[in-house]
């Protein structure tokens, strides 16, 4: 995790986030549905509509998330145009807390009612609490220091400077 000043003089936090376990779930899934589809005729449609699920998998397995005075984004490291912008006028506060997958629906990118999700495990969490009264919540290390950042950006905050 770093920050930095931007061009704009101010300050930007990155962070990244990998699970070992799903990337190489999404490549063994991947080799052995291509290696069956490519020898195996009977199973070639079966085989590449599965091909879906290992694409999940490497999708998911990575991410980058990005704190600036525009909002949080977050992307998938491996296809960042896959991407999800919360620009700060969505924002109503962030927090951070020790966060288990089970407790915001599991791991990958989830979704339920009120809350949306990235979580590739348990440990440190970004909480976004979002205007319409829903959260979205990103497992990434030092969320701490993204959640300050992001009440920093807040235009609530500054009126009370």
């Amino acid at each position: 995790m770093e920050s930095q000043q931007g061009d704009s003089g101010r300050t930007v936090w990155y962070g990244s986030q990998f699970s070992g376990w799903m990337l190489a779930v999404g490549v063994v899934l991947a080799v052995v549905l291509v290696g069956s589809a490519v020898f195996v005729e009977e199973y070639r449609d079966v085989s590449l509509v599965l091909l879906m699920v290992a694409a999940a998998f490497l999708v998911t397995g990575g991410i980058k998330v990005t704190v600036s005075s525009e909002g949080v984004t977050v992307a998938s490291a491996l296809v960042p145009f896959l991407r999800r912008h919360i620009p700060l006028g969505r924002i109503e506060r962030a927090s951070a807390r020790w966060t288990r997958p089970m407790e915001i629906g599991g791991w990958g990118y989830r979704w339920k009612p009120g809350m949306r999700a990235v979580s590739l495990r348990a440990g440190d969490a970004l909480w976004l609490e979002l205007t319409r009264g829903t959260r979205f919540v990103i497992t990434v290390d030092d969320a701490r220091t993204a959640a300050e950042l992001v009440n920093h950006y807040l235009p609530s905050r500054h009126e009370d400077r």
